[in-house]
């Protein structure tokens, strides 16, 4: 059974009126998979609280923007620290850079389109690759 690498702010939470949640249909969404998760973000610690991440129901991972999720060595670092297969996991992102950044090293990535908030499309990735 592979990780759910996911993202955070702007997938995973929210803005809704000026604040920042966590995507209730998205999480209810993961629950439906017995799949450890972790969700990635680059938030400094201001950040943490801002966007909820000190209240998350998952392991929350973050590098604190040295490097840049866009950057490979992020999930080098990632994969490293956590002792994780790039095999073993499957990752889905907002940011097509950081989609980009993560497939160079041969993670099954998913473009999350936060315009389109295609959960359907989600969930078969979700299913078929994890």
């Amino acid at each position: 059974m592979k990780t759910i690498l996911i993202d955070a702010v702007y997938c995973f939470i929210i803005e809704k009126n000026s604040k920042f949640e966590i995507y209730k249909d998205m999480y209810n969404l993961l629950e439906k998979f017995q799949n450890k998760k972790i969700i990635l973000t680059n938030a400094d610690n201001d950040k943490f609280e801002q966007y909820g991440l000190n209240n998350m129901p998952y392991e929350v991972f973050t590098l604190k923007h040295n490097p840049e999720k866009t950057d490979p060595k992020y999930f080098e670092i990632l994969l490293n620290s956590l002792k994780l297969d790039k095999n073993e996991v499957v990752y889905f992102e907002h940011n097509i850079d950081a989609v980009k950044s993560a497939k160079s090293l041969g993670i099954n990535t998913y473009f999350y389109d936060r315009n389109k908030i295609d959960l359907d499309d989600l969930n078969k990735f979700l299913i078929l690759n994890s």
